[in-house]
């Protein structure tokens, strides 16, 4: 891709973990809520536009599926942006693109151009917030980040709780072009929060120390050694996997209950349930994940987590009435929220922080095409059984897969020192830094030895050894 001047974390700064990096993970919880939850905030439009331009439910669900496609599918190219131009930057450009795209649309007069203002501009921009803000958090927390990774994924369902019924008022008020202007505005917010991720700065090193730094080992754009690293490549399959039944039972669940006979408002609760459960248990799981005994087995404890969701799936597909229903969204709350907040942590911890702007490019594409393709797969199980137990079978079976994978090849397959550097560079640095000890020690054992010499050489006065300014230790 070329070899550049990256915009990595400096080796030899060591993470805050507090001060500003509390502003930096504002900065992500408000980045987070906004690029999840804005996909399936705008919704609430979807009626007025099928009114507006007289199409139907399968065209509008395109603008989220859009959206969510390029969250997820642009991940490599964000990647080289931060690579190449630093998180601040893109995501200041990122947050321009998000709040132009909806603005565009709302002067749109087909649903083609919303796919492609609402769709792809707000979309791109989203994901050059997104990506950044995580890397940054990475960099500002190191023995807190996994309490950080939970707070910060805590912003999807707390903004989903309130960008759903602030849509809701503002179609009421302002229709749907006023209401996409408003939030439009409301996403140059995201230049804010990247205004926020300021960069952390290397230590001033002394003159001497200065010409090695100079030559430090470039790198390029977007790292494909990443594939290399076993845990890297198991990971990203058990995310693909997961991700195929991850979203199908959110989606579904309303129309459930729906069908179950069921009133439109009491359907849309079990939603708010849904978040409301997430809400509380994504910073609890990050607590739990930071435990000294829990954080070195976070991949177990994130297994679980994919396990505790499919099972729960499972249970689901066998709900007959709204009670029923009610316990699914609760348990389901529970198990997604400790995923949300756990996937992220358990990905830093296997690349480190050197390749995980490449990483999470190139995970985030890999699921993408899972995202794109396991919705509308479930919708057509269900046109062609009619029957919602098969719907959340899959999607239980696919999640629980996904754990399986997960655990058995970290298991069997991944032998990692824990001391083990990530990469060449860090291995350089505590080579040289190895080598600078051993070579003050020698010099101690040397002064040490001319001191001795040289005492012992001294003549004696009165019993007492002859000492001056020179001789004393």
């Amino acid at each position: 891709m070329g070899a550049v001047v990256a915009d990595d974390g400096p080796s030899g700064v060591k993470a805050p973990d507090g001060g500003w990096g509390w502003a930096v993970l504002f900065g992500c919880f408000i980045i987070t809520g906004f690029s999840y939850a804005f996909p399936k905030a705008v919704s609430v439009f979807f009626k007025e536009l099928i009114r507006e331009f007289g199409i139907g439910y399968s065209d509008t669900a395109w603008i989220s599926s859009i959206l969510l496609a390029m969250l997820y599918g642009t991940g490599p190219l964000c990647s080289v942006c931060v690579n190449r131009f630093g998180c601040r930057p893109v995501m200041l450009v990122g947050g321009l693109f998000a709040s132009m795209g909806m603005v565009i649309a709302s002067f749109c007069t087909s649903i083609v151009q919303i796919y492609l203002t609402a769709g792809v501009i707000t979309g791109l921009g989203l994901a050059l917030n997104f990506q950044p803000s995580l890397i940054m958090l990475n960099r500002y927390f190191d023995k807190r980040r996994p309490l950080a990774n939970g707070l910060s994924a805590a912003g999807s369902p707390v903004f989903l709780c309130a960008l759903s019924p602030l849509g809701q008022i503002l179609q009421h008020e302002y229709g749907w072009r006023g209401g996409f202007l408003i939030l439009g505005g409301m996403l140059l917010n995201c230049c804010v929060c990247g205004a926020l991720m300021r960069p952390l700065e290397p230590p001033k090193k002394p003159e001497a120390t200065k010409e090695p730094a100079e030559k430090k080992v470039k790198k390029k754009l977007l790292d494909f050694s990443v594939f290399k690293d076993g845990g890297f490549v198991i990971y990203t399959l058990a995310a693909s996997i997961m991700v195929l039944g991850l979203f199908v039972p959110p989606v579904f669940v309303v129309s459930y209950a729906k069908d179950l006979g069921y009133q439109d408002t009491k359907a849309a609760f079990l939603l708010t349930i849904l978040g409301f459960i997430d809400i509380f248990a994504r910073p609890i799981c990050g607590m739990v994940a930071g435990l000294k005994w829990v954080r070195p087995r976070c991949v177990y404890l994130f297994s679980f987590a994919m396990i505790f969701n499919g099972f729960t799936d499972l249970m689901g597909s066998m709900s007959v009435d709204y009670g029923g229903l009610v316990v699914f969204c609760i348990f389901f709350g529970i198990s997604y929220g400790m995923v949300g907040a756990l996937q992220f942590e358990v990905l830093m911890a296997i690349v480190g922080t050197q390749k995980f702007s490449s990483a999470i490019g190139l995970v985030l594409l890999a699921e993408a095409m899972a995202v794109l393709i396991g919705p509308p797969s479930a919708g057509k199980l269900l046109d062609a059984t009619g029957r919602y137990m098969f719907v959340f079978i899959i999607a239980g079976i696919e999640v629980t897969t996904s754990a399986l994978v997960l655990a058995l090849g970290n298991f069997f397959c991944i032998k990692k020192k824990s001391e083990e550097p990530h990469t060449k560079e860090e291995a350089a640095e505590r080579e040289e830094l190895n080598k600078s000890e051993d070579k003050t020690l020698e010099d101690a054992k040397v002064d040490s030895i001319e001191v001795e010499q040289f005492l012992k050489d001294e003549p004696e006065k009165n019993g007492e050894v002859v000492t001056n300014p020179e001789t004393c230790v």
